[in-house]
């Protein structure tokens, strides 16, 4: 069982009852599986800033001594690792010999796409095969494996549910992952500028979740700041806690409710503070 993962997410992600919720069932029910009949695929979509790395993070330092540095964790940044439209039949090829080989060596592998949305379409069809139902390809099974993407692809479906529920006077706490999971898979299925765009991986349902990070409040990114400030060992008194959340820009442009970088920004917005 994963190690203090439940209780990372609560103490150190803000703002994602949906989030914690998913990926602690998830995860735990997976590791506790001694009989997967596939991998373990998560795909995690919101804005900039909202905790998609981080939680992909917490999650691997949960199965991993090391963490994102264990060897078998392995991650790919769209830009860097595929950036040529033109090479996309090389990139297929290396993809699929990089992921067989690992996956020989350790079974229980971690994979996390980065930037999904800039991936061109058709590249993460290649990886198909790793998260079908087969018992073994070629005498290895990717079973005990885990796939986690990443993407701001669907992030205007995921605001206009919180939006919603805003304009209406619910909490955001009510919001319900049924209340976002469907509208968030179509439109990102039908997203031309995702690397899921009419995927076989969403056609095929081998996506286990779609996970939505919602949109970041002023008081989410007040506690994004305190935490920040407390790991620097400063103390968190209130007038610098508002001035630095007060700092980001909010949208939309009439109810300014969201921060538009969620709580990307805090770590150099609070350079300039701290430097006196």
């Amino acid at each position: 069982v994963p190690s203090g993962l439940q209780e990372s997410l609560e103490r150190r992600l803000f703002g994602q009852h949906l989030v914690s919720k998913v990926v602690v069932k998830a995860v735990r029910g997976f590791l506790n599986n001694t009989n997967a009949k596939k991998p373990l695929t998560l795909s995690l979509h919101g804005w900039t800033g909202t905790g998609k790395n981080f939680v992909s993070k917490i999650v691997a330092e949960s199965i991993y001594k090391r963490g994102l540095h264990s060897k078998y964790v392995h991650q790919f940044v769209a830009t860097l690792h595929f950036p040529h439209a033109n090479s996309i039949n090389l990139y297929k090829d290396q993809l699929q010999s990089w992921i067989r080989g690992n996956v020989s060596i350790c079974p229980r592998s971690l994979f996390i796409f980065d930037e999904m949305d800039k991936m061109h379409a058709g590249l993460i069809d290649s990886i198909k095969p790793f998260l079908d139902y087969y018992e073994l390809l070629d005498g290895v099974s990717y079973r005990q494996a885990i796939f986690i993407f990443l993407s701001n692809a669907g992030a205007e479906k995921i605001t206009e549910v919180a939006l919603d529920f805003w304009r209406k006077g619910r909490s955001r706490e009510d919001i319900q992952l049924t209340d976002i999971q469907n509208a968030l898979s179509v439109s990102v299925f039908n997203n031309k500028n995702s690397g899921f765009w009419h995927s076989t991986l969403i056609d095929r349902n081998l996506i286990d979740y779609f996970v939505p990070f919602l949109p970041l409040e002023y008081r989410h990114v007040k506690m994004c700041v305190q935490v920040e400030l407390q790991a620097r060992g400063h103390s968190a008194d209130e007038e610098l806690l508002s001035r630095v959340a007060q700092e980001m820009t909010y949208f939309p442009r009439e109810e300014r409710i969201y921060s538009d970088k969620g709580c990307k920004t805090v770590d150099s917005k609070l350079d300039y503070y701290l430097d006196f």
